[in-house]
């Protein structure tokens, strides 16, 4: 098999791939996928979901994931994205105006958390 050459599965199943981003800077992200679905994620989803090192732990510290419950904070500002930029042909990074920058998120990641909003609804109506 040659570098360019996919795995038989991913051929066969490859991940739906953005076609048109509408990113609002106080509301959140929407994605139409190439195969007709369309995510809508609210801002506080996205940061909940930062998948950086930090945010996930993954250089063996505690998640430092925001914590955007606290009743007592006197002033918080709205959680806002300041910019969003491409990451070559596979992912966004987004920078938020809490300062966080470092979180890469890839299409298959955005993918994932389409489906997992939308499981959610899923379950959410058969109850």
């Amino acid at each position: 098999m040659n570098e360019t050459s996919q795995h038989p599965a991913e051929a066969r199943n490859p991940t739906p791939m953005p076609e048109h981003f509408a990113v609002s800077k106080s509301t959140g992200i929407k994605i139409d996928w190439s195969d007709g679905e369309h995510s809508d994620f609210t801002l506080e989803f996205l940061r909940e979901r930062c998948p950086c090192a930090q945010c996930t732990g993954a250089h063996g510290t505690p998640p430092q994931a925001p914590d955007f419950s606290n009743p007592l904070q006197l002033y918080r500002e709205r959680l806002k994205i300041t910019q969003v930029e491409p990451i070559g042909h596979y992912a966004i990074g987004i920078h938020w105006n809490d300062g966080h920058k470092t979180g890469i998120y890839s299409y298959r990641l955005l993918r994932e958390l389409h489906e997992e909003l939308a499981g959610k609804r899923r379950s959410s109506v058969l109850q």
